[in-house]
């Protein structure tokens, strides 16, 4: 198993334990986290995933695909470009382990 923590701007925190292969928007909608809407179901298509990954773990994931790069200038909350990164193109596990997120203050 490996561990999500999805901070939101009110203070609260969500921690997931999930399979490994299990992409950061699947344990967020399946687990009914706020503010992940994952409209597109993990098409990279929406933006409605976008997440900001904490610094310390950004070193650990993989590089940002062509698809995901276009979609991340669509989000409604601003992109940070170092730290945004769509959920459904982030998979837990492997050269992932532990993760740590921000939750955007809007995603529609």
């Amino acid at each position: 198993m490996t561990k999500i923590s999805f901070h939101h701007a009110g203070g609260a925190v969500d921690v997931l334990n999930v399979d490994p292969g299990t992409s950061i928007m699947r344990a967020a909608v399946a687990n009914g986290v706020a503010g992940i809407v994952g409209e597109c179901g993990g098409q990279a298509m929406c933006a409605t995933c976008h997440v900001y990954v904490r610094p310390e773990y950004l070193a650990g994931l993989p590089a940002i695909g062509d698809d995901e790069d276009e979609m991340l200038d669509c989000t409604v909350d601003p992109r940070d470009a170092a730290r945004s990164r769509l959920g459904c193109q982030v998979t837990l596990g492997g050269g992932v382990g532990d993760l740590e997120v921000d939750v955007p203050g809007s995603q529609v």
